[in-house]
């Protein structure tokens, strides 16, 4: 009777495929910085130069001037962020430009409803505290449901999600 030798090799094939196909589906969730993508983030400084790539010999296309604009991550290569703006104006910034704060813009879910009102509670019945126009940007505190709470110096309350730019409809912020 001979033996038949063991060969390793078809073992060993069957364990990197299901290895990089683990890596693999990981990867479209998360990016490089093993942050999640898309993600929103907002401007670190004043003047942010906004390039046509990922990196310092690609041409400036244009300059944002507002510090704590908010922008979404929809791509990572290095130290370089792809970030979308809220008109839909993607660009490549150095990731020392972004920072972690989460800011929002007012926006509309109906044009015709100008101003918004901010709430003491998370709900229409709550006492407005103030009134809201298209286009302030104010910093996010914290997400529940379908509200957000959040800072318009001086003041402090809630907005419904649907009029924010800069939170996903199903995110809960702490």
């Amino acid at each position: 009777m001979t033996a038949c030798p063991f060969n390793p090799r078809p073992i060993l094939l069957a364990l990197a495929l299901l290895a990089f196909s683990i890596l693999g589906a990981d990867s479209s969730e998360t990016a490089g910085s093993g942050l999640p993508v898309p993600r929103f983030v907002s401007l670190a400084d004043d003047r942010v130069n906004a390039r046509a790539g990922p990196g310092f010999r690609f041409p400036i296309n244009w300059v944002y001037l507002r510090k704590g604009f908010p922008v979404e991550v929809v791509d990572e290569f290095g130290p370089w962020r792809r970030i979308r703006d809220i008109d839909g104006v993607a660009a490549w910034i150095h990731l020392s430009m972004l920072s972690g704060k989460r800011t929002v813009i007012i926006t509309t879910n109906n044009p015709e409803t100008t101003p918004t009102t901010l709430r003491r509670a998370p709900n229409k019945q709550s006492a407005p505290i103030a009134s809201v126009e298209i286009g302030a940007h104010g910093r996010l505190l914290e997400c529940e449901d379908n509200w957000c709470r959040i800072e318009l110096t001086p003041y402090r309350g809630w907005l419904p999600k649907n009029v924010l730019w800069g939170v996903y409809e199903n995110e809960q912020v702490d």
